[in-house]
């Protein structure tokens, strides 16, 4: 029951956050509200661990960790998706990123000598399917434009960047970093690397006072940084990396969601069938015996103790 409840918060807060972000896009530069975004969500997380009494002091090797967490995770991945997001839909940079399960499946591998079990890969594939056939009437009125290519090559970056750095939150995970804490530190480093690439490109940092870009702001702090990352990292590690990583192909449902809502795109016989895959292979990811064969297996209580990265 607690795995459902996570894995659904995981993926609407995060589906809604790709729609934040497009009133996030225009006046102020990305990574500004990428600074502006993970600062005061850094800030939030100290005044909780502040409040709760827990520690907050590191060594050097652990500060190395969350600068790298931060780096990759609070600052470079949401410029280049905030970049792509400025010439394509919510909805393309959406299918762009969910490319990251197949990532860290590669990666995982590569790194850690991780293997995904045949139902893992099997579900994977029909998601992705389900994807493309998801997103079929914005694919074909989408032309093969510069802006088209060069929103889906930030959003692919971004997603490698982010499996990356999900490798990097395996090993700290093994390494028994606190989960708060190290968001904490982490989206403080990411909001300062933020800070000095925005200082380095003379970017104005004068906030837009307007309704829409402080509500999607506020929401980006709470729910998509805060709430959405506690809650995955929970899943992680009761399920594992592998299995949680779905939710990088749910997601992108609730983005068609939204942008039918909020967007004007119309639903078709395609977005049904596309649903009905993805959900196909969520089931079969997350039932009983989608077993893993992991060199790295994650402990049940490892959801206290380890920073990670999605949406």
């Amino acid at each position: 029951m607690l795995n459902g409840l996570l894995y659904l918060v995981t993926t609407v807060v995060w589906g809604c956050s790709w729609l934040a972000i497009e009133y996030q896009l225009g006046t102020v530069a990305p990574v500004v509200s990428v600074g502006y975004r993970f600062g005061l969500a850094s800030l939030l997380l100290f005044a909780w661990c502040a409040l709760r009494g827990q520690r907050l002091g590191f060594g050097a090797r652990a500060h190395g960790r969350f600068l790298l967490l931060g780096g990759l995770l609070f600052c470079l991945v949401y410029q280049l998706s905030y970049h792509g997001q400025q010439f394509i839909t919510s909805a393309l940079a959406a299918i762009s990123f969910s490319t990251l399960l197949w990532m860290n499946i590669l990666n995982a591998r590569l790194f850690f000598g991780s293997r995904a079990g045949k139902r893992v890969w099997c579900g994977s594939a029909l998601g992705l399917a389900g994807i493309a056939m998801l997103f079929a009437p914005d694919l074909r009125q989408a032309s093969l434009s510069g802006a088209t290519i060069t929103g889906v090559g930030f959003c692919l970056l971004g997603a490698f960047v982010a499996s990356l750095g999900n490798m990097v939150s395996q090993k700290a995970q093994r390494e028994g970093l606190p989960v708060l804490q190290s968001n904490a530190w982490g989206m403080l480093y990411g909001s300062a690397c933020a800070a000095f690439i925005a200082g380095w490109q003379g970017e104005d940092w004068r906030l837009l006072m307007t309704p829409g870009y402080l509500w999607s702001l506020a929401y980006l702090v709470v729910f998509a940084s805060i709430i959405g990352f506690g809650s995955y990292l929970k899943l992680l590690g009761r399920i594992g990396a592998q299995k949680a990583g779905y939710t990088m192909v749910m997601f992108p449902v609730v983005a068609v969601a939204l942008s039918y809502g909020f967007e004007g795109m119309t639903l078709t016989r395609e977005i049904l069938v596309g649903g009905s895959l993805v959900l196909a292979g969520n089931l079969l990811v997350l039932l009983p015996g989608a077993r893993d064969t992991s060199s790295c297996e994650v402990a049940p209580d490892a959801g206290n103790s380890v920073a990670s990265v999605s949406r």
